[in-house]
C-alpha cells in the first residue's frame, strides 16, 4: 500500500511537470509568433525618368501591439531604401539613400483606422486591412535614370521599421527594456545588373542601337559592264 502511495505521487508529480514544460512550450510558441514584418520579394523597373520601387511586405501585429493601436497609440513606420556601387578597395559609394513614412491609427468616434501615407489618408474598418495598406510599397521613384551608369553592377537594399522615437513619451520608457516594440525587418538586398537592359525599346533607341537596313542591304555598284548595249 505503501509503495503504491509513493508510486502515485511520483506520476502526479510527472504529470505536473510535463503539464509544465507543455505550458512553457505553448508561451514560447505564441511569443515567437508575435509582431513581425517580413519583406517577401522587391524590385526596380523603369518609370519616366526614374527606376521605381515595388515591393511585397507582410507585418503581423501581436496583442500588446493591437491593444495599444485600439487605445490611440499611432505607430509610424519608416521605409528605408539605399543603391550602393560595390567598391574592391573602399566603402561602396552610395548612390542614393530614400525614406518614406506612414502611420497607422485608430480614430475612436468613427471606429475606423487610418493610415497616413504623406499628405494621402485612407480609412478601413478593419486593422487587418490597414495593415495590408500600410505596407504597400508601388511606383515608389527611389532613382533616377541618370545615375546608373550603362554595365554597371549596383546592390540595393531595402529596410522596414517601426519609428520607436515617434512612440509617446510613456511608451518609449518601456519600449527601452521590451522585444515587442523591436518590430524591424530583416534587411531585404539584392543585385542590381543591367538596369537599362529593362528600358522599354522604342524608335528612337532603335535607331541609335541598330544600324542602317539601307546600308546593310546596299551593294556596291560595279562601274563596269562586261555586256554591251542592246539597240
Amino acid at each position: 500500500m505503501v509503495f503504491f502511495t509513493h508510486y502515485c505521487k511520483k506520476l502526479r508529480n510527472g504529470i505536473r511537470l510535463g503539464a509544465c514544460v507543455s505550458l512553457m512550450s505553448i508561451c514560447s510558441i505564441a511569443f515567437a509568433a508575435g509582431s513581425s514584418i517580413d519583406i517577401e520579394q522587391a524590385e526596380l523597373h523603369p518609370l519616366e525618368d526614374f527606376y521605381a520601387l515595388s515591393a511585397e511586405v507582410d507585418v503581423v501585429f501581436d496583442d500588446a501591439i493591437e491593444a495599444a493601436v485600439n487605445k490611440g497609440v499611432p505607430l509610424h513606420f519608416l521605409i528605408e531604401f539605399q543603391v550602393v556601387r560595390p567598391q574592391k578597395y573602399w566603402f561602396d559609394d552610395e548612390i542614393v539613400t530614400a525614406t518614406r513614412s506612414v502611420m497607422l491609427s485608430y480614430h475612436a468616434l468613427s471606429r475606423q483606422y487610418l493610415v497616413n501615407r504623406g499628405a494621402h489618408q485612407k480609412t478601413f474598418e478593419s486593422l487587418g486591412e490597414a495593415a495590408q495598406e500600410l505596407m504597400q510599397i508601388n511606383d515608389w521613384k527611389v532613382l533616377e535614370k541618370s545615375l546608373v551608369e550603362k554595365n554597371e553592377t549596383y546592390n540595393a537594399a531595402l529596410l522596414v521599421r517601426l519609428d520607436k522615437t515617434k512612440l509617446p513619451k510613456a511608451i518609449q520608457v518601456d519600449a527601452l527594456s521590451s522585444e515587442k516594440w523591436n518590430l524591424t525587418s530583416q534587411k531585404f538586398e539584392w543585385a542590381l545588373k543591367d538596369l537599362w537592359l529593362k528600358e522599354p525599346l522604342n524608335k528612337e533607341t532603335l535607331n541609335k542601337e541598330m544600324p542602317n537596313k539601307e546600308t546593310i542591304n546596299k551593294e556596291p555598284q560595279n562601274k563596269e559592264s562586261g555586256g554591251k548595249e542592246l539597240k
